[in-house]
């Protein structure tokens, strides 16, 4: 298969969870999961991002952020079953860091990430034409690991690199001590809110839009430093300033923590942002009593409430929702998965292309060097 083709699974009806695991109770489910992960032992490993419902987070073996479950997946050798209870992107990249004698599932495959869907190779091909035929010197491509295994090999191939939110500002700053210009990818608020951290103006920034072919820039286009491509994630678009300064207004000393996938205006606002594992960090390392508002996921934000019951914790937005492709897996997405590879049905499985794959790897190899 090569690199412009599609690697995400064929979603016709034998992806679609039987009818008879609807008719399970929760207590069935729990029995049985619990029943099958003995079975396997050290031959399966269960990965869940911070961001899946707490019906699935005792069963993981692991949880945590994109980069924190990328690098378990790298360094599990032994476990020949990974169950990646995340998002498409995520299983891919798993599927790319581990040995072929391992098989990566995702339990729903239709639980996929619409920042990542956002950018495709055709669009990135387009947008390549232009930039080269604008600037006499290399533009370096930066992808979000929010993105699809061919935009990833995409990157890899033009000497670029991906990124996670714990290591973007590293990682670009790394890249700008070499080279002049950077595509960022495909989400346009942690490139903003990145870049801007480094010291780099807003008005060297200019937003690029896929579906229009155009770069929308004032100015001499030579001065960008940062092409923002318009991508953006759709739960961290919910959290506001007025929001915030509401909060602020009615709890004192109070304290805000957001994503850095939360517009640059709302991470101004606040007084810390950072990734997914700096947020829960910071929330455990303050004292007790701290009064938190938190712009992310409120699964994760509900589950930091129940942990910390000695914090004052709320969501900057109550009523926010949660990811919708994230929350598709259930338990019975994830017993179903095991009792098909108990019988060794590759159904859930996610695999990348060889090719695709090598192409990756040279990204995610330049995001892991030191």
């Amino acid at each position: 298969m090569a690199a412009s083709e599609t690697t995400n699974p064929i979603f016709d009806k034998k992806h679609i969870i039987p009818e008879r695991y609807l008719h399970l109770s929760d207590g069935e489910m729990i029995r049985k999961i619990y029943e099958k992960k003995r079975q396997f032992g050290d031959d399966l490993l269960i990965l869940a991002h911070h961001y899946q419902k707490n019906e699935i987070i005792p069963f993981a073996d692991y949880v945590g952020d994109s980069l924190q479950l990328a690098k378990e997946a790298a360094a599990n050798e032994s476990a020949k079953h990974i169950i990646f209870c995340g998002v498409h992107f995520m299983a891919e990249t798993a599927d790319m860091l581990t040995t072929a004698d391992q098989k990566v599932y995702l339990p729903d495959a239709l639980a996929g990430c619409s920042m990542a869907d956002m950018a495709n190779l055709e669009q990135l091909e387009q947008a390549w034409q232009f930039l080269e035929t604008t600037y006499a010197e290399p533009v370096i491509p930066v992808t979000y690991i929010n993105s699809t295994a061919a935009v990833k090999a995409f990157v890899g191939n033009h000497d670029g690199v991906i990124v996670t939110s714990s290591n973007a500002e590293t990682i670009l700053k790394r890249v700008f001590d070499k080279h002049q210009r950077v595509l960022f990818l495909p989400d346009q608020h942690l490139g903003r809110n990145t870049a801007y951290q480094l010291g780099i103006p807003l008005e060297q920034m200019a937003v690029w839009h896929p579906k229009q072919n155009r770069l929308e820039a004032e100015g001499d286009l030579q001065n960008l430093k940062v092409i923002l491509w318009q991508g953006r994630c759709c739960v961290h678009q919910q959290y506001t300033v007025e929001q915030i300064k509401t909060l602020r207004s009615q709890i004192s000393n109070l304290k805000v923590i957001v994503h850095p996938e939360c517009p640059i205006e709302v991470v101004q606002a606040s007084d810390s942002y950072g990734s997914t594992k700096k947020i829960i960090d910071e929330v455990a390392a303050s004292p007790e009593g701290t009064k938190w508002a938190i712009g992310t996921d409120n699964n994760l934000v509900n589950r930091l409430i129940q942990s910390f019951p000695n914090h004052d914790i709320r969501s900057i937005n109550a009523s926010a929702f949660s990811c919708i492709t994230m929350n598709r897996i259930r338990l019975a997405h994830l017993l179903w998965t095991l009792e098909e590879i108990e019988q060794g049905s590759t159904i859930q499985q996610i695999t990348v292309d060889e090719a695709t794959q090598i192409s990756s790897l040279k990204a995610l190899e330049r995001m892991l060097a030191k």
